[in-house]
């Protein structure tokens, strides 16, 4: 039998954890260089990767030969480099590409409010207003630089779990789907392009839905779908038969939640589904720390939260709804709600 591989001493594994985010950073500046497009075509050495990406030769060397020993590039003879699968996610043009969320991990937006982790879990509240001086959202509207890398990182991160969704949850009962906090559109896109059947509202705040639809028109359903701008704390489109919201509660606390959930309740028929589209937090001490560290990231930033089941059944039999199934569908789930 294979032998277990050697335990780490304790001081060695924790000064692996708290080194951490330095590997993080490595990987947020290789993205942000673009050297994976540089070496999309095939292993190249260093000086011509340099002269690519406008960087110091002699540092480039030192940043990439780190980060090949995390996974990204395999250093050859000569100081030359190649991708490797993992680094490949890093291109722009991957199917799979991760590059924007590697750059935003690595903005000060995102990383220097973790500064202020210990000062969060001492009052309970979120450490943005205190790093940045105001709102993740005020910073957001006043920083067009920080909002667009924020805005490609979730498209990137939404990309990965829209097909699962679509797969996993039957939507070929619903008549009209109106997906509330859609952005531009994209999973609306695919579960239309799924269900021909279906017609659909995409409905965010006016300034994305003036940029929205290229999904739609790309996946040949924008003609089965109206466009609505406004707030989904004043109102919510009527006249959906499933109220779709991916990965919009998350980023609320109770309070917001419910009054976001109260609006859809407000329209919702009596047949209607509410469809929240979420990482669910496991119940009791199982495994799972993407979530429970996506969990304090939604603290840090924006006073949001990953919730379990229970929490998921107590918020919406607060605004008058009940939770009727979890369904799975990889890294996130659809939890489904009906009127109470």
């Amino acid at each position: 039998m294979p032998s277990e591989p050697p335990q780490l001493p304790p001081s060695v594994r924790i000064l692996q954890l708290a080194t951490a985010s330095w590997m993080s950073q490595a990987v947020s500046a290789t993205a942000a260089l673009g050297v994976a497009d540089v070496l999309a075509a095939g292993p190249r050495p260093v000086d011509e990767i340099a002269a690519a990406v406008d960087a110091h030769a002699p540092t480039l060397y030192r940043l990439l030969r780190a980060s090949a020993d995390i996974g990204l590039f395999e250093e050859l003879d000569g100081q030359v480099f190649a991708l490797t699968p993992v680094g490949d996610a890093l291109r722009s043009d991957s199917p799979g590409s991760m590059r924007n969320f590697a750059i935003w991990v690595g903005l000060p937006a995102e990383r220097n409010t973790w500064t202020d982790l210990v000062r969060s879990v001492r009052t309970g509240e979120p450490a943005f207003q205190g790093v940045h001086g105001q709102s993740v959202w005020d910073h957001m509207r006043d920083r067009s630089d920080v909002l667009d890398v924020f805005d490609r990182a979730m498209t990137e991160a939404s990309s990965q779990i829209i097909a699962p969704i679509v797969a996993a949850y039957d939507f070929s009962s619903v008549g009209t789907i109106v997906d509330v906090g859609g952005g531009r559109g994209a999973l609306l896109a695919a579960i239309l392009a799924a269900n021909p059947q279906a017609r659909g509202i995409l409905y965010d705040q006016p300034d994305v839905i003036a940029d929205a639809g290229l999904p739609l028109k790309a996946a040949g359903v924008s003609d089965r779908t109206e466009l609505a701008a406004g707030s989904f704390f004043d109102s919510v489109p009527a006249g959906g038969d499933a109220y779709l919201l991916s990965n919009i509660i998350h980023d609320w606390n109770d309070e917001e939640s419910e009054r976001i959930l109260t609006k859809v309740r407000d329209v919702l028929p009596e047949n209607g589904r509410v469809l929240l589209v979420e990482a669910v937090l496991p119940t009791g001490v199982q495994p799972s720390l993407n979530v429970k560290l996506m969990d304090l990231d939604m603290l840090l930033l924006c006073d949001g939260r990953q919730r379990t089941e229970a929490e998921f059944a107590a918020l919406f039999q607060r605004v008058g709804l009940r939770l009727t199934r979890v369904v799975p569908g990889g890294h996130c789930s659809v939890v489904e709600a009906v009127r109470a």
